[in-house]
């Protein structure tokens, strides 16, 4: 099994200024999120990943720049992991959008939430974890059990991804929060989904490197935690 470390973007200028930022071109990190950006990329280098996959959106590409620099590895442009489609919602103020009827829908059955001329966030849910998965599998083949890669893409469909591998319905993604800047991991293995970490903030990652006792099950009672010493291997 592999390990994917899924990054939200940096913190963006359409972030602060409380616009749907969607797909629209030439949005880019502010100064926080350019400091994020490099925060990530020195955690995650310690974790010697072995593939980049991004979003093709400008805050997307420049997040993944500092982690291409510390870890050597190129940067893979991969649609599937790009933001949601959200057609004439896009370039919004979020101010107004909360007063749309679809609004609630999206808050509460985001499965049958299609945006006026753009993506139904179910369509969004499938593509994002049919990519996750895919991708993952070819990384195992060729790196081998524990290899593990890095996705940068955005909020909802990390959430996505999150709500994919914990199982839950769809519905409830929104009960997860990743913010701008911030870490999460999915192992996945050949019975299941493990997922490591939710909306991280600090932290190396070289533990991702310790081998896995049992990988195709979960420890019961918790397990020890990872025992190999990853410090300078």
């Amino acid at each position: 099994m592999a390990t994917v470390i899924l990054v939200r973007h940096g913190r963006s200028t359409a972030n602060t200024s409380g616009v749907l930022a969607g797909r629209t071109p030439g949005v880019d990190l502010d100064d926080v999120g350019r400091a994020q950006a490099d925060a990530v990329a020195q955690r995650i280098a310690d974790a010697h990943p072995v593939s980049l996959r991004v979003s093709p959106l400008d805050r997307c590409v420049q997040t993944a720049a500092p982690i291409a620099a510390a870890t050597g590895l190129e940067v893979t442009i991969e649609e599937a992991l790009q933001e949601v489609g959200y057609g004439a919602w896009q370039g919004r103020a979020i101010t107004e959008l909360l007063h749309e009827p679809l609004w609630k829908t999206v808050q509460a059955t985001p499965s049958v939430a299609t945006f006026p001329d753009g993506e139904c966030l179910g369509d969004m849910a499938e593509r994002i974890a049919t990519a996750l998965r895919t991708h993952d599998a070819g990384v195992e083949a060729e790196h081998g059990t524990g290899a593990v890669w890095v996705a940068v893409s955005h909020g909802d469909p990390i959430k996505a991804a999150l709500a994919d591998a914990l199982g839950l319905p769809f519905d409830h993604f929104q009960r997860i929060h990743v913010d701008p800047g911030s870490v999460s991991i999915i192992r996945y293995g050949s019975v299941r989904p493990t997922v490591l970490a939710m909306n991280t903030h600090a932290g190396d990652l070289a533990w991702l490197r310790a081998p896995v006792a049992h990988p195709d099950d979960a420890e019961v009672g918790g397990g020890a935690g990872p025992t190999a010493q990853t410090a300078g291997s």
